[in-house]
């Protein structure tokens, strides 16, 4: 991190300079192993409820979201929709000259507001929360025992909360030039002229899109057919869109063939097909995905099995030792902190009282936070069809909502998936996707019908009266051939 106040009030919250470890206080009910959202969320819910609790953190609490992930990309994309919301205001009649973005400053907010919200994270908390709080490097040194800084841990219950690192691709050249990723992005301070992402996942389209509104010429890469090809084609057709809309070049079918410093440029050689172009940059963003952090546990130890996904679980959350459980990114394959939260309080129920939660009941949605923003929970058409469903879909456009008219803000929709008016899943493309979600994912968990979404009343108007036109459409599309000649013959009868 570079020098800066709001940096130094950040680790006076999450690692402060004079914390000094406590002295164990015998068998630990519960011993968490890292500090992003499962730890912490294991760790206070556990001493919540009058467990003895200890938890190791190697670096920074609050992990990837607080530091390096949600919270500071989330900051930046605030400010780059504002000069976006800027440049077009002259679609609702108001006329902005001179708009320019002041990148120092816009690293400074997003430094002063991760700053803001840390002492959600913070040592003190846990602390006053009855959690024993020790930084270092932990390792398994039993099947019951973790050492951290020449202390031992003995615990009845542990849980493995390490989270990952961004994964680097074996790219010929890529280790002798100097890239970015998530974990140093957001200690620039200047504005990169030329910005190459090689990645075109949440992360990449999220900051794709970003810097190219803040000034930045940005070129995206990926070896998909298109940017983000787990969501629905359509969707990432739309947001697609957009980005091109503003600047950014997608190379998509894309390989990159080798990286080099040529001067003060870092020079990318991309292959497509027959076509050989080189791009260069001044900043290089490596945005691919991640790798579970389970080097340096000594995992052999504690007789925990792992692959390259990460710590391997069942779905009660518990490894291969049973002493042993682990939550969030370094064991499973939804790496959002929405859902590390939501493995965590499993973990508490299964390892402290003998429950029998399991992660597969979980309905889990994501958001990934372009403009228009991707939302999505439960199953996609394909997907739901090898589950055998017999899946209809219902697709209600933008601009057929009012309210998304009366904003300019129609590029985008909601699809829901069902079967017989259960529905199974849905996509969301607006730019308030992620607030909407809640709607069916709510309706997931209760095993609400679309006749339910046609029946409940929306404040108009909103974007969610999307929902409610989804439901009236599943009911027109019940009035078959048979039932209007009935219903005819029955308003026949009334005359």
């Amino acid at each position: 991190m570079p020098a800066d106040a709001a940096d130094d009030r950040l680790r006076s919250h999450v690692h402060p300079p004079d914390w000094i470890n406590p002295e164990p206080r015998g068998r630990y009910h519960l011993a968490v192993v890292g500090g992003g959202t499962a730890g912490l969320v294991s760790a206070i819910g556990a001493a919540g409820l009058g467990a003895r609790v200890a938890l190791v953190e190697r670096a920074l609490l609050g992990g990837d979201c607080l530091i390096t992930g949600c919270v500071p990309s989330k900051a930046i994309v605030r400010s780059a929709r504002a000069a976006a919301d800027a440049r077009r205001a002259g679609a609702v009649g108001v006329h902005v000259t001179g708009v320019e973005a002041d990148f120092g400053a816009v690293m400074h907010r997003m430094r002063e507001r991760r700053a803001d919200i840390s002492p959600h994270d913070s040592a003190s908390r846990l602390r006053s929360a009855g959690v024993d709080v020790y930084f270092g490097e932990a390792r398994f040194t039993s099947r019951s025992t973790i050492e951290v800084g020449g202390r031992t841990l003995p615990f009845r219950r542990a849980v493995i909360a390490t989270g990952g690192h961004p994964a680097v691709p074996p790219i010929p050249g890529l280790s002798s030039v100097a890239f970015l990723t998530n974990e140093t992005l957001f200690s620039l301070t200047g504005l990169p002229r030329r910005l190459g992402i090689i990645g075109a996942g949440p992360i990449g389209c999220e900051m794709a899109q970003a810097f190219a509104r803040l000034g930045s010429v940005v070129t995206l890469v990926d070896q998909a057919s298109r940017v983000l090809p787990q969501e629905d084609a359509d969707a990432a057709a739309v947001v697609a869109g957009r980005m091109a809309s503003e600047g950014v070049t997608l190379a998509v079918n894309a390989t990159v063939a080798g990286v080099r410093q040529q001067g003060e440029d870092t020079v990318v050689r991309i292959e497509q097909g027959a076509v050989h172009q080189e791009l260069a940059c001044d900043r290089l963003l490596v945005a691919v995905g991640r790798t579970p952090n389970v080097d340096h546990l000594d995992l052999a130890a504690a007789g925990v099995a792992f692959d390259t996904t990460g710590v391997i679980v069942d779905d009660r959350l518990r490894t291969s030792n049973p002493l042993v459980f682990a939550a969030g990114d370094v064991c499973s394959p939804f790496k959002f902190t929405h859902a590390a939260d939501a493995a965590a309080r499993i973990v508490i129920q299964n390892a402290l009282f003998f429950g029998r939660a399991r992660a597969s009941a979980l309905v889990i949605p994501w958001c990934t936070y372009t403009d228009p923003e991707i939302a999505h929970v439960g199953w996609y058409a394909e997907a739901a069809r090898r589950q055998g469903h017999q899946v209809e879909t219902i697709t209600i456009p933008l601009d057929e909502v009012d309210r998304a008219v009366v904003d300019e803000d129609c590029d985008g929709f909601v699809r829901i998936h069902h079967a017989r008016g259960r529905m199974l899943g849905c996509t969301v493309v607006s730019s308030r996707a992620g607030e909407m979600i809640g709607v069916p994912t709510y309706a997931l968990m209760r095993g609400a019908s679309l006749n339910d979404f046609g029946s409940t009343i929306h404040p108009y108007p909103t974007y969610t009266n999307a929902f409610r036109a989804a439901g009236d459409a599943y009911r027109r599309s019940r009035l078959t051939p048979r039932i209007r000649a009935l219903l005819q013959r029955y308003f026949r009868l009334l005359d």
